[in-house]
């Protein structure tokens, strides 16, 4: 399933104005649970920096977590960086609008190819990782860049049905995959090798995180596959099945999962 020639196009039709970007952001908030579990643990990370202090926004796609981010704590600093250079024109167009890029900045950047050294006290990724072969590579340049005593927070599919593979001869949902998810002890012991210590890893996405996601992304994303005029339909399919969603997500927010489909992983240099 091709994905990135729709978040192209979702793209295109936000970007033209403050109150449109506006609204995606708010729909991404609402519609995707990774999002949920990111800023709940956002939260708990801003009390540990309640003033002044450098974010790392590595992979940051449309920039809803800088967006984000510039609301949790106004004296963060964020430099945001993806390797899609039209969003990050979309993104820096925007910021510039909103009065916001004096502190938040994007940057069109290769995560391989960091080279910033004790500069962040906060790295987030989102639904990076399992787009990038030299994944310990990556791991070893976050660590570079973090300040000692930063920390890193990481979003990612986990190997216990991630990306919809559910076993060996299911093939990822999402084709830009190059891996289909991290076990607990894969990650850990990558990030541990990279250097990183005080990590902790839990599972998101349990069984209603899973029916959610199903009926909140990957549904439509199949028609929308199908053709570009199920964006017609979109609305009445959310209008039937949003508060659904809803009420799993809050409570795939509020469990703690055995098992799920996604990582929330921290670590600290």
């Amino acid at each position: 399933m091709q994905y990135e020639p729709i978040k192209r196009s979702l793209g295109r039709f936000f970007a033209g104005s403050l109150f449109l970007r506006k609204t995606l952001y708010f729909l991404l908030d609402l519609l995707l649970l990774r999002t949920w579990h990111v800023k709940k643990a956002l939260r708990k990370i801003a009390r540990q920096f309640p003033g002044k202090a450098s974010v790392l926004d590595a992979g940051s796609g449309f920039g809803q977590y800088s967006w984000r981010m510039s609301k949790i704590n106004k004296q963060w600093n964020i430099k945001a960086v993806d390797i899609n250079s039209e969003q990050i024109n979309d993104c820096n167009s925007f910021f510039r609008k909103t009065g916001l890029s004096e502190r938040v900045a994007f940057q069109t950047g290769d995560l391989t190819a960091l080279t910033d050294t004790a500069v962040y006290d906060i790295i987030l990724s989102v639904d990076v990782m399992e787009h990038i072969e030299e994944d310990v590579l990556v791991f070893k340049r976050f660590y570079m860049s973090l300040k000692n005593n930063g920390i890193l927070l990481i979003s990612t599919p986990s190997d216990r049905g991630g990306s919809d593979v559910h076993n060996e001869s299911e093939e990822s949902f999402i084709d830009e995959h190059v891996r289909d998810g991290y076990s607990i002890k894969d990650i850990t012991d990558k990030l541990s090798l990279a250097g990183f210590r005080d990590i902790e890893a839990g599972y998101t996405y349990g069984k209603p995180g899973n029916i959610s996601w199903r009926l909140s992304m990957k549904f439509p994303i199949k028609m929308l596959n199908v053709s570009y005029l199920f964006f017609i339909v979109l609305p009445f399919y959310y209008l039937i099945f949003f508060p659904v969603s809803i009420i799993l997500n809050i409570f795939d927010l509020r469990i703690k999962h055995k098992t799920g489909t996604g990582l929330l992983v921290t670590a600290r240099k």
